[in-house]
């Protein structure tokens, strides 16, 4: 499941990932992306991931598709977890974003949602 939560700035996406992520959720994302490419902004990613399980063949296929399109319009990537494996998912990406991309554990998503926002590098 992708639920879309909301933080207060116009161009973060900011999410929760749990369970096993299909490709009709990614998708659901695609309009929140260019509605913030439409303003002229970067993207900022905030997702957090409780008991995430991975992705579908095919929700793996469309968030790659996603990634490649759109690696220039990234700005910023946030993910929060609570497993090694998921802070070893953003070496996997990195070839694929110019993103800056950052784990935090999930004692320290407060830090994360005020990384996402703020405005210095």
């Amino acid at each position: 499941m992708l639920q879309i939560i909301d933080i207060k700035q116009d161009n973060v996406v900011a999410t929760i990932a749990s369970g096993k992520l299909q490709q009709q959720e990614i998708e659901k994302v695609h309009p929140i992306i260019h509605t913030i490419l439409d303003k002229g902004l970067k993207i900022r990613w905030y997702i957090e991931m409780n008991n995430f399980e991975g992705w579908s063949i095919k929700g793996l296929w469309e968030d790659f598709k996603m990634d490649v399109a759109h690696e220039k319009d990234y700005e910023r990537i946030a993910m929060v977890g609570e497993k090694k494996w998921q802070e070893w998912a953003i070496q996997f990406m990195e070839p694929f974003t110019n993103a800056n991309i950052k784990y935090f554990e999930v004692s320290q998503k407060e830090d994360a949602k005020k990384w996402i926002e703020r405005d210095d590098f």
